[in-house]
């Protein structure tokens, strides 16, 4: 099979990446800056942070605190720009972002059931310009839906997570990252499943205790002297 220069391109592939609807895969990551995640060991992990732009895929039960892997991330991006959720699983406690400085007159909350209007808001939002980071629960994607958001948040230099449940068999998507996440007794165990220019198979701990230490488990030694027996119950008599 012989190469095609771009000039030898068929047009109809021409008009496509006229449109910006083509993603080019073979882009090389060291090319785009890297943003923190906010956690020191992710950022190590992922040789620097976050992308800049593309797709996140997060894999999470609902409410093991993968919300709070982000909150560092979005709280940055939505300094200056808007962060939207698209059908998150649960009401959104204003006070939590609150509590970790954002200021939620930049959140943007979006309830729509329709799929398709749901990935049309998402992809808007992507290219608007005016969005930092764009979360989106959804179970499925396909691939060229997939392809069309990576483009989006390319065009608005916005990262689009992709939040859905753990899912045995996966389809593998054309996005920038991958990561499966499950609750430690220190923070989030992740595991990095898919990474645009390589990754790692072996899982850490994301520790939380830097910014909620009451939510995570502190390892004490057992001792005996420490221990105290929970007392009997007493016996009920009849009168």
């Amino acid at each position: 099979m012989s190469l095609h220069s771009v000039s030898d391109t068929p047009s109809s592939i021409k008009v496509l990446q006229q449109q910006n609807l083509l993603w080019s895969a073979n882009r090389a990551p060291a090319q785009q800056v890297l943003n923190s995640t906010g956690f020191s060991d992710l950022d190590e992990k992922l040789q620097g942070g976050f992308p800049t732009h593309g797709v996140v895929e997060i894999a999470s039960e609902a409410g093991i605190g993968e919300l709070r892997l982000l909150m560092p991330y979005l709280k940055q991006e939505s300094e200056e720009r808007l962060c939207v959720l698209i059908n998150p699983p649960a009401d959104v406690n204003g006070h939590a972002f609150l509590e970790q400085g954002i200021n939620y007159n930049n959140i943007v909350i979006i309830e729509e059931q329709d799929f398709n209007a749901a990935l049309w808001a998402a992809e808007q939002s992507l290219k608007s310009g005016c969005c930092g980071a764009v979360l989106l629960w959804q179970q499925e994607l396909e691939i060229h839906q997939a392809k069309r958001l990576q483009v989006a948040s390319e065009h608005g230099k916005c990262l689009q997570f992709v939040m859905k449940k753990p899912q045995a068999n996966a389809l593998s998507l054309p996005i920038s990252l991958s990561l499966a996440l499950s609750p430690d007794q220190e923070g989030i165990r992740v595991s990095i499943t898919k990474r645009k220019g390589g990754f790692s198979r072996s899982s850490f701990v994301v520790s939380m205790g830097q910014y909620w230490p009451r939510l995570t488990s502190q390892v004490i030694e057992a001792q005996s002297a420490q221990i105290v027996a929970f007392p009997a119950p007493h016996k009920r008599y009849a009168h």
